[in-house]
């Protein structure tokens, strides 16, 4: 496959995506009236906790703001190649579009990017709110941010993948938003610094990749720091990108051949 049919591919998809978003404006409008809400409680927390409290150096509502609206882009990314292959079970179309001439892989990324677009936007939504209407203060290192955006991305992708694979083996892929969402939260630091954790939940959380990607992007958007400081969080984010995405298409890979041989591609 060439690089202009796949760029033909995804042009075809994002546009099919911006036409249903333009459908259901009313879902955008109570969207951002949702996360405005939710910064406006983040700001009136930090108050009430008072400027005292500046975990990394930094303000509170900034460090909040960085966390979540980070975290949720994460998170919502992974959710993306999930809900990529249940709409396609739920639509009986997984076995046409797994038996087409692009690699099952590319169709899955394919159709997982526009999301990924979107929630771009919704972040970048999200930080300015936050910086224009409650005057938190940024001082970007941007290639620093670019570069830990990049990594992070990537880690999304990765665990995505591995989501959509664990949807086809066991229907369980819900399972990895679940605990992203619910159950590891609260060990990456997203709403207090990770070294308030006890000795060992600090030793977990350097096994979770988004403990680093926040740790770096605050860093790098709230304290302008160089590449000398974003150093450690860079590499170990190169690491986990080089081991977690070729092992998650692989899996993919494995599972889908599975379930071909077993019938079992639109089963949910």
């Amino acid at each position: 496959m060439n690089w202009a049919s796949l760029l033909d591919k995804l042009l075809a998809i994002v546009r099919r995506d911006l036409l249903t978003s333009i459908r259901y404006r009313t879902g955008f409008i109570l969207t951002a009236a949702g996360a405005l809400a939710e910064l406006a409680a983040f700001y009136y927390l930090s108050r009430a906790i008072g400027p005292g409290f500046r975990p990394e150096g930094v303000d509170y509502f900034p460090f909040l703001l960085v966390g979540t609206g980070f975290y949720t882009f994460l998170v919502m990314g992974v959710h993306a190649f999930l809900a990529t292959v249940q709409e396609a079970q739920q639509n009986g179309t997984l076995e046409v579009l797994m038996t087409t001439a692009t690699p099952s892989q590319i169709l899955v990324f394919l159709s997982a990017i526009s999301a990924f677009a979107g929630n771009t936007v919704s972040l970048f939504f999200y930080l300015l709110a936050g910086l224009l209407l409650f005057g938190a203060p940024l001082h970007p290192n941007i290639t620093g941010c670019v570069v830990i955006f990049v990594l992070s991305l990537t880690i999304a992708i990765a665990l995505g993948i591995f989501a959509a694979a664990l949807q086809l083996a066991i229907q369980k892929g819900s399972a990895v938003v679940w605990a992203l969402g619910s159950g590891v939260w609260f060990l990456t630091g997203t709403m207090f610094p990770v070294t308030t954790l006890p000795a060992g939940l600090r030793f977990i959380s350097g096994f979770i990749p988004i403990t680093h990607s926040l740790e770096g992007m605050r860093s790098a958007l709230l304290r302008g720091a160089p590449f000398s400081v974003l150093a450690h969080e860079i590499v170990v984010l190169t690491l986990f990108s080089l081991v977690l995405l070729p092992l998650s298409l692989a899996i993919f890979s494995y599972t889908l051949r599975r379930s071909r041989l077993e019938g079992t591609l639109s089963f949910y």
